[in-house]
């Protein structure tokens, strides 16, 4: 299973739409367009897990123009936090 970073999304996009684009290329486990807290309005960006044909869908959709927008699609990194940690030093 591969989760892949999904930018520049047109603010129409929906986690059915992913789904729906994503699932032409292998099996999806979930996609998710990240809305902002506040508004509930799309960040312009989401996560899409496939169980089957990440690589595929890197290939073919990077670069693709979906509802006026090119997509950028790669692999997700990790999430990492700067600081690495702790309380206060002194």
């Amino acid at each position: 299973m591969k989760k892949l970073y999904v930018g520049n999304l047109a603010w129409a996009v929906t986690d059915e739409d992913l789904q729906s684009l994503f699932g032409e290329h292998g099996g999806i486990a979930s996609a998710s367009v990240i809305t902002d807290r506040e508004t509930g309005r799309s960040r312009g960006f989401g996560f899409v897990e496939m169980e089957d044909g990440a690589d595929a869908a890197i290939e073919a959709l990077n670069g693709v123009d979906f509802k006026g927008r090119a997509l950028r699609v790669n692999e997700a990194q990790s999430k990492q936090r700067p600081g690495g940690g702790g309380g206060r030093r002194f």
